[in-house]
């Protein structure tokens, strides 16, 4: 996994207890996130519906009824909708080598494919006869101020975008690396040095795999293969402290393991099972893991048993940092979910597979 110059600065200053100054903060982010990124599902949507309340509203100004609105609508429509995703897939196409360019030229490239596609929607609309003359001009005028609305709304969500999750990140490594699960981690190997040298270098081992990770681009993803992989590592460390207290089963589905998840992102829900069901239980809980994939979407559950009800608290920060971040990376293709029934809580992730 790579780890790059930027989120190594970011997890170390975690690690160690300090904090990044914002003149430092500033200059990473900038170079990150794209207002070209216009791949997704829940963007392309948001467009297109923009664009059509746009048209609805200055069809209104040439009607003088309903059903006359509706016709010039449905024209309009014809026009502007397969301009609208000709701009899109456009700018999903080219957003490699888009980015590569200085903001100011970016804007300029951005701006000349919404007056292309003006151009392309008044073209479509002339075919259908619904212009004469052709309003060249205007179209492209109107195709290139639409786009520039398009284009403000997607860098403010790019600059939304690395922030919220660089700030999801710390928290998270905050809550997940901490002191004390580090020193009783280190004491479990010290313990099995002398008695058990090969278990004590498989828990050091593990240990270094999960800090490996800590220090992956979080703007990488990785598959759900990795991230149970991760997790069983996790779980074979608290094992070594918790005995048979703690209690796990899996139930994978192999056909599930090549989606795609931000990284460290089924850790900290294991961790939180623990944390809120197997250490405040004197007896221990049971803790599932479970995947399964039906068409294009995979199901992930974390449940845990909590007996008398002790996992009900908690402040819910992990489950919120998750929730966040599984949201940056698949918008509204994915889902969090999560129950609390008969002393059993359980998070309910859907991610396209």
């Amino acid at each position: 996994m790579k780890v790059s110059p930027d989120s190594r600065f970011f997890a170390e200053s975690t690690l160690l207890g300090g904090s990044v100054p914002a003149e430092d903060v500033a200059p990473l982010l900038s170079r990150r996130g794209s207002m070209f990124d216009a791949c997704h599902v829940g963007v392309v949507l948001r467009a297109v519906l923009f664009v059509e309340a746009v048209v609805g509203v200055s069809a209104m100004f040439a009607t003088a009824d309903l059903i006359e609105w509706l016709q010039r609508f449905s024209l309009l429509t014809g026009g502007v909708l397969p301009a609208t995703l000709a701009w899109l897939i456009a700018a999903c196409a080219l957003k490699t080598r888009l980015v590569r360019l200085v903001p100011r030229w970016q804007w300029v490239a951005g701006i000349a494919l919404g007056a292309l596609a003006g151009l392309y929607g008044c073209g479509m609309l002339s075919l259908m006869g619904f212009f004469y003359p052709v309003p060249w001009l205007s179209s492209a005028a109107a195709g290139a101020m639409l786009s520039a609305m398009l284009l403000t709304a997607l860098f403010w969500r790019s600059r939304a975008r690395m922030p919220a999750a660089t700030a999801a990140r710390l928290a998270e490594l905050q809550s997940r690396i901490r002191p004390h699960f580090l020193f009783n981690t280190l004491n479990s190997a010290i313990a099995l040095v002398r008695a058990e040298p090969l278990k004590a270098e498989a828990v050091l081992e593990d240990l270094s795999e999960l800090f490996r990770s800590a220090l992956a681009d979080p703007e990488e993803s990785v598959t759900l293969g990795q991230e149970i992989e991760l997790a069983r590592r996790y779980l074979e460390i608290e094992e070594i402290r918790f005995g048979d207290r703690l209690r796990v089963a899996w139930s994978l589905d192999p056909n599930a393991d090549s989606a795609r998840l931000p990284p460290l992102l089924l850790q900290p829900l294991v961790e939180n099972a623990i944390r809120h069901g197997v250490e405040p239980s004197a007896s221990g809980a049971h803790l599932k893991i479970s995947t399964h994939r039906r068409g294009a979407v995979v199901t992930v559950k974390v449940t845990n048993s909590t007996p008398g009800g002790v996992g009900a608290r908690g402040n819910g920060l992990a489950l919120a940092n998750v929730r966040e971040r599984l949201l940056l990376l698949h918008d509204v293709q994915a889902r969090f979910q999560t129950a609390f029934k008969d002393d059993v809580f359980q998070v309910r992730l859907e991610i396209p597979a």
